[in-house]
């Protein structure tokens, strides 16, 4: 197990980020990937739906306010294309707008604060951490009953 949480061993965490301000993008994006994380962004929310729609992730952030659609939106059909995928929101405005889990659909709200960073870095591990024990139950169960159909 490295410092960052990530095992070397482990296979690679696919994150989605979508953010209209590209500096912070590059920035979420240098955090995540300095952890071991592999990123894909996107500065537009129907491009990032639209990458998120044709490829494989364990994970997606996005900010609030964008154009087009805001980041309860882009959660929302998330939901819909892959329930079980974790998603971050972050936003400038969560506090103002009382955005939280239960009025956006996230998994976890994060401000746009000095915190940010380590609040992200803490944010991603524990879901991940939470959805891959999931994963190890069901794929446990599933080593179990095929050894039992093999002995049987």
């Amino acid at each position: 197990m490295t410092l960052s949480g990530v095992s070397p061993a482990a296979p690679v965490i696919r994150i989605l980020i979508i953010d209209d301000n590209r500096n912070g993008l590059l920035v979420r994006r240098a955090i995540l990937e300095q952890l071991g994380y592999s990123t894909t962004t996107a500065q537009c929310p129907v491009e990032g739906l639209h990458t998120f729609e044709h490829g494989e992730f364990d994970l997606v952030i996005t900010d609030y306010r964008m154009p087009i659609m805001n980041g309860a939106e882009v959660i929302l059909r998330v939901r819909e294309l892959r329930p079980e995928i974790p998603v971050i929101l972050i936003s400038s405005v969560a506090e103002i707008l009382g955005l939280d889990e239960r009025s956006t659909g996230a998994d976890a709200v994060i401000s746009k604060t000095a915190n940010e960073a380590s609040q992200l870095q803490r944010t991603v591990a524990r879901l991940l951490r939470t959805r891959g024990g999931r994963k190890n139950v069901g794929r446990s169960r599933q080593a179990r009953a095929a050894a039992a159909v093999k002995l049987g």
